[in-house]
């Protein structure tokens, strides 16, 4: 009321934000979220229905007793036990209701028993024009054809499916990243998509089986490749901008990596532009001379990233490694411990063994999980000894 006694409605501070405020908001909270705020004004009321990326992830799918989500006077749809059945009734909501592209959608339904049907969803994604898709599927669900249709994504992130493609399907050349987690496909299938994308600069591949056979990596603009599995069978055949490599060595059967064969193959030497190079892996070196350095330099490695046993045959990797990286200048070794705490010294780690420094342009050393063994402190001695451009070495214990 102002000083002539009349009332003045405030005015209605939903309603008049800016449709790019609106949006803004929309696209900050979870879909469940999204969704309700239908009821809070005409003006919110259909404005879900025209979102870009839309978040499908395991918060969503949890069932709240009585809940109802809201499109004016109609309810679209109610949380029930039934995951399925709720899974039809949201997909279906969704596709009729929404207009507009999308671009963006994430589906996360790796922990249920049995996969819903999807096809028609992924019909709906690929007429939307999706370019960004992630699907966490329970475990060897096979993606139906109309996933192949798919043709403009530039990024896909699959975890828990099989990959089944028909003949005619002649890959995804727009693609810029790929990462696949536990994904079941041939080695051939897997070689042919790789090579099929010629834009592609992130792979991911995480593969607790097995492959068969060997793997050519041609990829001209990968830039990152993050692997784990059996490392025997990957070759790093064409990847001349490969500049991020990670590999964790990983197989069901618990078989050791040979890391004598590895320093003395070829596998590193097309990597030619590697900056940053990431090992984890358990030695099987027994009885093999391990090299002093790799038959080739890599002059672009600056940053080197290992987790270690402190045994001989995987600290004379590192080493050989280090020196082999002539312009270095991060180093981190995460180390892990056999059963024996107390380890003697080894004769190996002795300065009185190197008489020439072991990397001239290193700078900083970081070594984690430190608890004081002798050949930690004798590892500790040998790099300030010997790394002459060395200026902070953080011990985290």
């Amino acid at each position: 009321m102002d000083s002539k006694g009349k009332n003045h409605c405030s005015p209605d501070v939903l309603s008049n934000l800016p449709d790019n405020v609106i949006d803004d908001i929309l696209m900050r909270v979870p879909f469940r979220d999204a969704v309700c705020t239908s009821i809070l004004s005409k003006k919110w009321r259909y404005k879900w229905c025209g979102l870009p990326q839309l978040m499908l992830d395991s918060d969503f799918w949890k069932p709240k007793k009585d809940i109802e989500y809201l499109t004016g006077d109609k309810t679209v749809w109610r949380a029930t036990k039934d995951l399925t059945g709720n899974f039809t009734a949201c997909i279906h909501n969704l596709m009729t209701r929404h207009k507009g592209s999308i671009t963006n959608f994430t589906l996360c339904i790796q922990y249920w028993k049995i996969c819903p049907h999807i096809d028609n969803l992924l019909c709906f994604l690929s007429e939307k024009g999706i370019q960004h898709l992630v699907l966490r599927l329970p475990r060897s669900f096979e993606l139906p054809s109309s996933f192949f249709t798919c043709l403009q994504l530039r990024h896909l992130s699959l975890q828990n499916c099989l990959l089944l493609p028909p003949p005619t399907f002649k890959g995804f050349d727009r693609l810029i990243s790929l990462e696949l987690h536990d994904v079941k496909v041939s080695s051939k299938l897997l070689e042919c998509l790789i090579s099929h994308c010629l834009l592609l600069e992130q792979l991911v591949l995480k593969i607790s089986d097995t492959l068969s056979d060997i793997i050519e990596i041609n990829a001209p603009m990968l830039r990152s490749f993050d692997f784990k599995g059996d490392m025997t069978t990957i070759c790093l055949k064409y990847v001349p901008l490969l500049a991020k490599l990670s590999l964790w060595y990983y197989r069901k059967d618990r078989k050791k990596f040979d890391v004598a064969n590895f320093l003395t193959s070829d596998f590193l030497e097309s990597c030619f532009a590697l900056e940053h190079l990431h090992l984890d892996y358990t030695v099987n070196a027994r009885g093999q001379e391990i090299p002093t350095k790799l038959p080739f330099d890599l002059m672009c490695v600056k940053h080197l990233c290992m987790c270690i046993y402190l045994d001989k045959e995987e600290i004379l990797s590192a080493l050989c490694l280090i020196r082999s990286f002539p312009f270095l200048r991060y180093l981190e070794i995460q180390m892990e411990y056999n059963i024996m705490n107390d380890m003697l010294a080894l004769e190996c780690l002795e300065v009185e063994a190197f008489p020439d420094v072991i990397s001239k342009h290193l700078r900083e050393v970081k070594l984690v999980e430190a608890n004081g063994s002798m050949r930690e402190m004798q590892l500790i001695k040998l790099l300030l000894a010997k790394t002459p451009a060395l200026v902070r070495m953080l011990i985290k214990p």
